[in-house]
């Protein structure tokens, strides 16, 4: 059997911020994501109330393009987090996933492993990532 043939009969669990989750925890989504916005974008947000869409589309439109958003010097948690709000919270699986926190995080590929970020998740408690139904 070859590579193509063994891809198409499992699919690759994918993983998103679960806004739910945050709702069921008494944890909150815009404190979270509020906390990664820009200084331009957090004296804007700061003095009107704001959706988890509007949050999100400030980030990937604004924020993320700063240079320190997503750095090897943050947590990785924070950084799969930052990631999400960076692509606007489509789902991705492990191998997609770690390929672009390499990428943000210059090369870092030991904390991006499909096997170190499956761990994570599955320990995740603060961040509401969960896979995608």
């Amino acid at each position: 059997m070859d590579k193509e043939d063994t891809s198409t009969n499992q699919v690759s669990p994918r993983w998103f911020i679960d806004l739910d989750w945050h709702q069921q925890n008494n944890r909150s989504f815009l404190a979270l994501a509020q906390g990664c916005l820009c200084p331009k974008c957090q004296k804007k947000r700061l003095k009107r109330e704001i959706s988890a869409a509007d949050l999100l589309a400030t980030i990937k439109k604004c924020c993320c393009k700063t240079p320190d958003f997503i750095t090897d010097k943050l947590p990785i948690l924070e950084s799969i987090f930052r990631l999400f709000l960076t692509n606007g919270n489509q789902p991705l699986d492990l191998e997609e996933l770690g390929r672009q926190l390499s990428e943000w995080r210059g090369g870092d590929t030991y904390r991006t492993s499909a096997e170190i970020l499956s761990r994570l998740f599955a320990s995740d408690q603060y961040y509401g990532l969960r896979q995608a139904p």
